[in-house]
């Protein structure tokens, strides 16, 4: 967890709290502070607040901070299964039953994936992303419709995607990938604030050419990236294309 020195630490506000937190900051191996004064190195803060673990930064102090959210997007539908008819269930596959996320980040696409039907896997490789996380499927487990359903949330393997591919005991029919890519502009007004404090605490993703090379060789079927309609495809040509706004998902099929 050295890349979290001096940058990140666990805030804790009541004593309610203090256990749970402690716990959580012994896990990250990164400082517990109850009170965040200008003596404090560290931008980011880990904290639970109103029932969900949150991630601020010195500006997100007094305003909530980010959280992985669990309630379907502008435009998602909140039936389950959902219907698959956007771009990324195109890309997935029509026959494909089983997915697996590689990159799962805040888990968005992750949760509409899962909300589309598909038995998921989530892997994430930032311990401070997979706490996150695990928080989120904690309070999607407790929804009144998934334990009307008797579903359980997608499954969360913690670390490094390259070597845990190799390791799942049923290749996937498909595997997801939404790698970070370097802004087309240094300053973009359209970068939301949790891809930016995402991007401050944990860099960029530079080896995701070998992760694309993991991925084929680990998936049963296909694999789908997802990237900015600017950059160029990761893995060359692909054998198919679906675009959304601003983006789109190149898909490769295994031979």
């Amino acid at each position: 967890m050295h890349q979290y020195t001096g940058k990140l630490a666990v805030l804790h506000q009541g004593a309610e709290e203090k256990q749970r937190s402690q716990e959580l900051a012994d896990r990250l191996s990164v400082p517990l502070y109850e009170i965040i004064d200008k003596e404090c190195p560290e931008n980011f803060f880990l904290s639970w607040r109103e029932g969900c673990l949150k991630l601020l930064d010195r500006e997100l102090l007094k305003k909530g901070g980010l959280v992985v959210d669990i309630e379907p997007r502008n435009g998602e539908q909140r039936s389950w299964p959902a219907p698959k008819q956007d771009a990324l269930a195109h890309a997935l596959g029509r026959k494909t039953k089983t997915v697996v996320d590689a990159t799962t980040g805040w888990g968005q696409d992750s949760l509409h994936i899962f909300r589309m039907g598909y038995e998921l896997i989530c892997i994430e490789r930032s311990p401070v992303m997979a706490e996150l996380l695990a928080d989120g499927f904690n309070r999607l487990a407790e929804l009144d419709w998934m334990r009307n359903l008797q579903l359980r949330p997608p499954k969360l393997l913690k670390g490094n995607a390259i070597e845990l591919l190799a390791t799942l005991d049923t290749p996937p029919d498909c595997i997801y990938l939404d790698p970070m890519f370097p802004p087309k502009r240094k300053k973009s007004a359209l970068a939301k604030k949790s891809m930016v404090v995402l991007r401050d605490l944990l860099g960029d993703d530079h080896d995701k050419e070998q992760l694309f090379e993991a991925s084929v060789k680990a998936t049963g079927k296909r694999v789908v990236i997802k990237s900015p309609d600017y950059a160029e495809p990761l893995g060359g040509k692909p054998n198919e294309s679906y675009h959304g706004k601003l983006l789109r998902y190149d898909v490769y099929l295994k031979n």
